[in-house]
């Protein structure tokens, strides 16, 4: 039995000593030599063993927890580190999308200003007085007579007035255009480039600004230059009237050629041809004297440019027209007949070439034609251009009798000079009625004078039928 005790003894002993961590420096244990093992040896062998495996047990957990919080720490401090980078990358990221979208808003902002420019560039401007004003099926539209805003835009334009055009005044207030048409102030208008080609251009109006006061305009020769003021005889450019007139000139006063370059004052000099524009202030003296605003001197070359008529077709024999009624701005004859060739250019309003077998008697139309002409009565000249407009006018002959449905504004006419009342009319004259006389001399109408009239195609169903006249020849008074 003790033999059995020594021998497992003996084993516990050589197990222990095989264990690394269990070496006797160690563990400061006392090896006991072989021999007798009594039970309470055994109890404190297994006592001793377990106090080392529980040692052994608490170091392993401590190196895995130590280990465990390398491992935390690595990977928190590898977290923060890609974290640190992807905020790096992003706020990069961040920074070139900031920058390529202020490079895109500046480079829009630059773009949309150049397309302003451009617009602004495209619109042409006149200053002026209206003139004409027309409301019917079609639509609005007012004629403008005044000087170009730069030497490409028009002197005189008629524009159609639409739901987007902008109308102000000077303070950028909205006003109807019956309120403008009341006030009869000048207006800056602005319009597109896009203009018929007939004498008198057309356009559609985009903005049209009404100004603080009325001007006038006249056109005509230097006769005297002394200091600051300047004699001029010539035509009122809104009243066709011929009038002698004193510009005053002050430092201020813009002088141009036709080409809008500055002009000196001292470069003009009598026997000139200006254009001048100035307000509606003037004094009580004769010559009356006025401020002038703006003056544009013709150059020599210009002033031969060609003249004009505005009118209708009363007759036409196999190449040659002849057409009466009012002379343009730059000059024409009331009553002229026309040499029609292969030279003249024939379009309607919008610009479009016709051929002249649209040339018709009572056909409206804007002529040009060369200043060279005979010095009959009425002169013959040869045509240049000739612009035939979309609507024909009514003629009627007849003697003018004295009626109480007449007035100072309109005309009773016995058609035929007859008997026969039922076919007589009634003939409402205004301001766009051209009334020209055999001579081509201003005149009233008188009850007796036997005219030839124009009217429009629409009348009234009363008796007698009432209609607007458009042309009055007077043939014999």
């Amino acid at each position: 039995m003790n033999k059995f005790y020594k021998v497992l003894a003996t084993g516990t002993i050589l197990a222990m000593a095989a264990m690394p961590m269990a070496s006797a420096q160690e563990a400061h244990l006392a090896i006991c030599p072989p021999g007798p093992v009594t039970q309470v040896d055994q109890k404190k062998d297994v006592s001793i063993s377990h106090e080392n495996g529980k040692q052994n047990e608490n170091k392993e957990n401590k190196q895995n927890e130590d280990k465990e919080k390398k491992d935390h720490k690595e990977d928190k401090e590898h977290k923060e580190q890609k974290q640190d980078k992807e905020n790096k990358e992003h706020k990069e990221d961040r920074k070139d999308k900031d920058d390529k979208k202020d490079k895109k808003n500046k480079d829009d902002k630059e773009h949309k200003k150049e397309d302003k420019n451009k617009e602004q560039q495209k619109v042409l401007g006149t200053l002026g007085q209206i003139t004409k004003y027309t409301m019917d099926a079609n639509g609005k539209y007012i004629t403008v007579v005044g000087r170009g805003l730069a030497p490409s835009d028009q002197g005189e334009v008629i524009l159609t007035i639409t739901n987007n055009t902008k109308i102000t005044n000077s303070k950028g207030k909205k006003v109807s255009l019956e309120q403008v048409i009341v006030q009869k102030n000048a207006v800056k208008v602005f319009y597109s480039p896009v203009t018929t080609k007939s004498l008198q251009p057309s356009g559609t109006a985009t903005t049209v600004i009404v100004q603080d006061q009325q001007m006038n305009g006249i056109q005509g020769k230097v006769s005297q230059v002394k200091n600051s003021k300047i004699v001029v005889t010539g035509k009122n450019l809104y009243t066709s009237k011929k009038e002698t007139i004193v510009l005053q000139l002050t430092g201020n006063t813009p002088i141009v050629d036709q080409d809008g370059k500055k002009v000196n004052r001292q470069d003009i000099k009598p026997g000139m041809t200006i254009e001048a524009f100035y307000g509606p202030k003037m004094t009580k003296s004769i010559p009356a004297q006025v401020q002038a605003s703006y003056i544009i001197m013709k150059k020599e070359q210009q002033q031969l440019q060609e003249s004009g008529t505005t009118g209708v077709i009363t007759e036409k024999n196999n190449d040659q027209i002849t057409v009466v009624g009012m002379p343009a701005a730059q000059g024409g004859q009331k009553e002229i007949k026309l040499n029609v060739n292969d030279n003249t250019v024939i379009v309607n309003e919008k610009g479009e070439s016709i051929t002249k077998d649209t040339l018709k008697a009572d056909t409206n139309v804007d002529v040009l034609y060369s200043p060279a002409m005979t010095s009959s009565l009425p002169p013959v000249g040869n045509a240049t251009k000739i612009v035939v407009k979309d609507h024909e006018s009514v003629k009627v002959e007849g003697t003018i009798e004295k009626s109480d449905t007449a007035n100072d504004n309109r005309i009773y006419l016995n058609v035929n000079s007859d008997d026969n009342k039922n076919n007589d009319i009634l003939l409402n004259i205004s301001k766009e009625t051209k009334i020209v006389n055999l001579r081509g001399d201003e005149t009233e109408l008188t009850p007796g004078m036997k005219i030839v009239a124009y009217h429009s195609p629409a009348m009234t169903m009363s008796l007698p039928g009432m209609t607007n006249a458009e042309l009055i020849m007077v043939i014999s008074e």
